[in-house]
């Protein structure tokens, strides 16, 4: 899937809402918003907004965490 954008490239109307629903759906099966930044050449804070845009619930920062109690030293 290519999320590149050329630079200055404006999104309006169903283009934008096409766009949101791609980066939905590969911040649904994991990518980080840091890496579709990246990906599409856009800022952390333009790849935010378009997800909040598209509905998306935010995963919560920092990745997954794992107990480290004696049961889990095994």
């Amino acid at each position: 899937m290519n999320l590149r954008l050329p630079k200055n490239t404006h999104l309006l109307g169903p283009e934008r809402a096409r766009f949101a629903a791609e980066l939905k759906k590969a911040y649904i099966s994991g990518t980080s918003i840091r890496e579709l930044s990246e990906q599409t050449g856009r800022s952390f804070g333009w790849v935010h907004r378009m997800l909040g845009e598209a509905g998306v619930v935010f995963r919560s920062r920092g990745g997954p965490t794992r107990a480290t109690g004696p049961e889990d030293q095994a």
